[in-house]
């Protein structure tokens, strides 16, 4: 037998091994350790690679799906927030992780022997698991000003006014509260969009009576005796809200892009050294 005919009947990765099976793609021959199955016939290792090369890349349903949801214009920042927010009271219920122990926040948690500023924001994500009020109230409110605003704000604005807001809150518990009194709850973030949401109303000519008196009353239970609600949180968090809302309404055209990145830097500068105060005023 010629070196050609040979080589038509072995394999072309392994010499040593007889087959007259071909590759469905590029005609040569392979051995068994060498097929990989095809819709007609059988192909090759290096036919198989780029196979799969050109072949287009599939996603996972989820980001499917959430990408079909930004481009129809749906609240997904406000979706995923309320989604990350369940998640984390979820685990809060199960024994021996200490979630909430681990996320909640306190004064304390500022002094500089003792500093976990993270704390400021995680807090926003726990809630009291003796009270499922608590998340529920609060996620019902993210939902309905949620889908206002990230629709009115775009997500990345609505986004930044949330955290914001929440970040506030802690900054007010920090100043106004006692430092061993640990505080979990989105409010401060949720009371922030209320106030945004106020302000833009009121700016734009909108009627917010009601919106005024229900802010209102939220704030006066938190004086309420009893009821352990940490109302300096509601007070911080709607300071910032406003704050971001009026500088949202004020600088909304398209040539203030600029000026609105920098009043929205500047309000977070000033956070930040407020939640230094025991860096700047020892209390020792």
């Amino acid at each position: 037998m010629s070196d050609q005919a040979t080589q038509a009947s072995t394999c072309y990765r392994h010499p040593d091994r007889q087959s007259f099976v071909l590759c469905q793609r590029c005609g040569r021959t392979i051995c068994g350790e060498c097929q990989t199955p095809a819709p007609v016939g059988v192909i090759c290792p290096e036919c198989m690679r780029e196979q799969r090369a050109s072949a287009p890349r599939t996603r996972p349903a989820v980001l499917t799906r959430a990408r079909a949801a930004a481009g129809r214009g749906a609240p997904v920042v406000t979706y995923s927030i309320i989604g990350i927010t369940v998640a984390v009271y979820l685990l809060q219920l199960i024994p021996g992780l200490a979630v909430t122990d681990r996320l909640l926040y306190a004064g304390v948690y500022s002094l500089p022997f003792n500093f976990e500023p993270w704390r400021m924001i995680t807090s926003m994500f726990v809630h009291s698991t003796g009270l499922i009020f608590h998340i529920l109230l609060n996620m019902y409110t993210l939902w309905i000003f949620g889908q206002l605003l990230e629709n009115v704000l775009g997500r990345w604005r609505f986004l930044a006014l949330y955290l914001i807001s929440g970040l506030a809150g802690s900054v007010a518990v920090l100043w106004l509260s006692d430092p061993r009194s640990g505080v979990v709850g989105a409010s401060g973030a949720i009371f922030g969009l209320m106030g945004a949401f106020l302000v833009i109303q009121r700016r734009l000519g909108g009627n917010a009576t009601q919106l005024l008196i229900l802010v209102g009353i939220n704030l006066v239970i938190g004086f309420v005796p009893g009821f352990n609600i940490a109302w300096q949180a509601h007070l911080g968090g709607l300071v910032a809200g406003g704050l971001i809302g009026l500088i949202y309404v004020e600088t909304r055209k398209r040539d203030q892009r600029v000026l609105q990145f920098v009043l929205l830097g500047a309000l977070v500068v000033l956070l930040i050294v407020l939640s230094l105060r025991y860096f700047l005023f020892p209390p020792f």
